[in-house]
């Protein structure tokens, strides 16, 4: 974190940053604003993502998008009172019955279905086995094997009587399904959705049964896909007492910005975080440093004495809170920083999907002709010492991540009307990013091995002015592009997905130079650059930067032609993040796959208005054109991207998406000159095309399958026909899905289709481009604006949720809402198609 002060006496820049400010309310506080999920603050990679999940900022700490605590704490002291103006403190626990990741538990369990009596206390479980939590999939966590079914669990617990009852919570985690009963009184309740460690809080009517002596926790689980996972135990919340908040005024984001207003005192503090994620500047979106920006100035009239303190958790940096962290300090280049990391580095060991970095450093630094001390100790005492306006005797260089930090005191001086603003760098150097086939692969922005840490923070400093600037003109182009598209509510969707869309990958180097843009399924199963995760993200770099687009498919080809995946179809995956050494997910997507890298590598040659792309993977697009040619036009029962749903045969839009991968191969031929192998796919792809509308015809609308007629789906796959200009569908097959569809809307948007009420928010973009009018275009919108801006609970946007309710069902902060951008996309390749 950098800071630099700066007092402002002319009114020239007084003024160019009052229009700096001003520009982020013009742009998000026109008609009615949408209230975030959560809103991003540092938003970089997989890793480096740390979010608030409430509508105030003082109301929760901040966290990790897996809302695991990564606590940023800001106060403000005016005239030496205190204000709490970011985060707040974590909330710690006591485990009074240890969950089985913390202890040996042993339970009773069964995976035949009891009768209705095994919840009662007197139930007999003696016939029941004994095994260890917790149970599940995963080897590495799990003492006992559940991988299918529903499970019966008994935890048999003696009770002291002695904790706070109102202090008293559940803590579970579980995969996918769960029913908790405490002495067989209900507790928890929850369906489709995968969570790992949190805390709940239990009913009155479930603690009134607890008792000194013996109590039980009953627990039936229900694995339905993917994963399983279930763990659960008791402890008491502890809470320290919290300091005034400041008076927030407002919030709100744009494309790389969030900020807020607030009201201390005397004094007004305007706060942005920027995270400059600016498509058409790859250089400064790999560089891992967001920008805090602070502006104070006095509301009354009067001079204040006002400081600032700032601190970041080590949390920030492990995987777990319970690591030992190590705090260092240095200077150079005009700087003095300090660096939280863990003290046994465990580069690239730790895999899979709820988990955090636990290698490489946080950085805080600030000038070294500010009036500013960096100091590094115990987080509450840290805070406690600025509050009573003490100066940190000694530093400490190491302890427990959850109660370590490195922090700065900032003395802003006499405050007045004229605002004094300085902003802080928050950087992350994970040293080394990504696995790739057994080598280790450093991050895009120190791509050489040759560029210090000390060396990317003056850079990121130097920059400021230019890069505020530059974020200011891309915010307008975001919004003014999806206004135009699809309207406020539209550009409102788009704003909240932009940061989350790309923070969900890593840009790395590969050893030749080439760029690789990994994501990570965040809350789907944590693989590394699958390619149907890919396939609806990609609207977004289509349309604002193809050698992103085209490092997501990289890893893909390269699979293939490195002769490691000799299967005539891509592959799913190419490992766990960030461990890129191969498939893992346990089932192929050969259809799915196949079709999602012909139609976007034909993508990319739209979007660059050249085939170059293409003609480098030629001979890897021939042979999986003939696997579609094959197989692909009424798939077998299998899996496809909404794998959730589970196996399908004969998925009618499964099908489209093979019939236009082939179509897709033949405009390739064609645009590389030849003309026979172009005329012969497309040809075969309008057949086809032919076949399907007969085949899933059922009078008003076509089927889920082409065997179950009275069914229906979204057929989001069809917008390839209408974007890349293929024309291997009548226009009427769209025009009648929509009409149905307009019929089937529920409360918060279309589901996804007739087997479940539930649906994913990008597909229904994707839907909504085939609309011919605005009007029916913003009828699909207007119900997911109205999903973002009331969902519970407060995480990361999900792209599943329940239609009826609006909750999330599962995902959390995944790349896919990129492809909230499919009509931006179309407004850009009709552009290009008209040169």
């Amino acid at each position: 974190m950098i800071l630099k002060n700066r007092v402002f006496a002319d009114f020239s820049k007084v003024f160019s940053f009052s229009i700096f400010f001003a520009t982020l309310f013009t742009l998000t506080l026109n008609a009615q604003d949408l209230r975030p999920p959560a809103y991003p603050l540092i938003t970089h990679d997989p890793y480096f993502s740390i979010w608030s999940e409430a509508d105030r900022l003082t109301d929760v700490a901040t966290t990790h998008w897996t809302s695991k605590p990564q606590s940023m704490e800001g106060i403000i002291r005016v005239d030496g009172k205190s204000y709490q103006f970011l985060g707040a403190t974590p909330i710690k626990y006591r485990s009074l019955l240890p969950t089985g990741a913390d202890a040996n538990v042993s339970v009773k369990y069964t995976f035949d279905a009891p009768t209705e009596a095994w919840k009662q206390n007197n139930f007999d479980d003696s016939k029941w086995q004994t095994g260890r939590l917790p149970f599940g999939s995963h080897a590495n966590r799990c003492h006992l094997s559940w991988t299918k079914g529903g499970v019966w669990i008994r935890r048999i617990f003696d009770w002291d009587g002695a904790a706070d009852l109102n202090a008293l919570r559940l803590m579970l985690a579980y995969n996918d399904e769960v029913e908790v009963f405490l002495n067989g009184v209900p507790v928890f309740e929850h369906h489709n959705v995968a969570e790992d460690y949190r805390s709940y809080v239990i009913p009155a009517k479930a603690l009134e049964t607890l008792k000194k002596g013996q109590n039980i926790l009953m627990i039936y689980a229900l694995h339905t896909s993917g994963n399983a996972f279930i763990d659960m135990g008791l402890s008491q919340e502890i809470k320290e007492a919290p300091l005034p908040a400041a008076e927030q005024i407002s919030a709100g984001l744009t494309a790389t910005k969030t900020f807020y207003n607030f009201k201390a005192g005397g004094v007004n503090l305007a706060l942005s975080f920027l995270s400059p994620l600016l498509l058409n500047d790859l250089e400064v979106t790999a560089r891992p440093v967001s920008y805090v920006t602070f502006d104070a100035h006095s509301n009354d009239g009067k001079s204040h004495d006002v400081q600032l303190f700032m601190g970041l958790s080590g949390a920030i940096a492990t995987n777990l809170p319970n690591q030992e962290v190590v705090a260092q300090s240095g200077k150079g280049s005009g700087l003095q920083w300090s660096s939280i990391g863990t003290k046994e580095q465990p580069m690239l060991k730790t895999k899979g999907d709820d988990v955090r970095i636990d290698w490489g450093y946080a950085y805080l630094a600030v000038s070294q002709t500010a009036k500013a001390q960096l100091t590094t100790g115990n987080f509450s005492a840290l805070k406690e010492n600025f509050v009573k306006s003490q100066n940190s005797s000694a530093n400490t260089s190491s302890g427990v991540a959850s109660d370590l930090a490195i922090s700065a005191v900032i003395d802003l001086g006499k405050v007045e009307k004229i605002n004094k603003i300085q902003h802080v760098l928050v950087a992350y150097d994970d040293l080394f990013s990504v696995q790739y086939f057994g080598e280790n692969l450093r991050p895009w922005w120190n791509r050489t091995g040759k560029v210090t840490v000390e060396q990317l923070l003056a850079s990121a400093e130097k920059d400021y002015d230019k890069v505020q600037t530059k974020c200011i003109a891309f915010d307008k182009t975001i919004e003014t592009d999806a206004l135009k598209a699809g309207g406020k509510e539209y550009a409102d969707l788009c704003k909240l997905g932009y940061r989350q869309a790309i923070a969900a990958h890593k840009i790395v180097a590969k050893s030749n130079g080439e760029l690789l843009f990994f994501s990570k399924e965040n809350f789907s199963n944590g693989s590394i650059g699958t390619v149907d995760v890919t396939y609806p993200s990609a609207p977004l770099f289509l349309a604002y930067n193809t050698e992103l687009m085209k490092g997501m498919l990289r890893p893909i080809f390269d699979y293939s032609e490195n002769g490691q995946w000799t299967k005539p179809f891509p592959a799913h995956d190419v490992g766990t993040y960030p461990l890129a050494n191969g498939q893992t997910y346990p089932e192929d997507m050969p259809v799915e796959e196949g079709g999602n890298m012909l139609l976007l590598t034909a993508a990319v040659a739209a979007a660059e208005g050249k085939p170059d792309f293409a003609k480098k993977h030629w001979v890897t697009l021939s042979t999986w054109v003939k696997y579609l040619e094959k197989d692909g036009f009424d798939p077998a029962n299998q899996l496809c991207t909404d794998d959730f749903a589970g196996h399908l045969a004969r998925n009618a839009n499964l099908s489209i998406k093979a019939i236009l991968g082939i179509a897709a191969y033949g405009q390739l031929a064609q645009k590389l000159g030849d003309a026979a192998t172009g005329k012969k796919y497309l040809a075969l792809a309008r057949d086809m095309a032919t076949r399907w509308q007969t085949m899933a015809d059922v009078g008003d609308h076509y089927a889920l399958t082409f065997d179950k007629g009275n069914t229906w789906s979204q057929k989001y796959n069809i917008v390839w026909d209408k974007l890349l200009n293929l024309n291997i569908f009548s226009t009427s097959v769209a025009a009648k899905e929509i009409k149905y569809y307009l019929k089937m809307q529920q409360k918060y948007g279309l589901p996804l289709d007739s087997r479940k009420t539930y649906t994913k928010s990008d597909w229904i973009l994707w839907t909504a481009v085939l609309t011919k009018s605005p009007a029916d275009f913003q009828a699909f919108v207007s119900p997911l604006w109205k999903f973002a801006n009331e969902t519970q609970p407060r995480t990361p946007l999900t792209d599943w949720h329940e239609t009826t309710d609006g909750k999330r069902v599962g995902f959390t902060a995944r790349s896919v809402v990129g492809g909230y951008y499919m009509k931006v996309l179309e407004a850009k390749l009709m552009k290009n198609q008209t040169k």
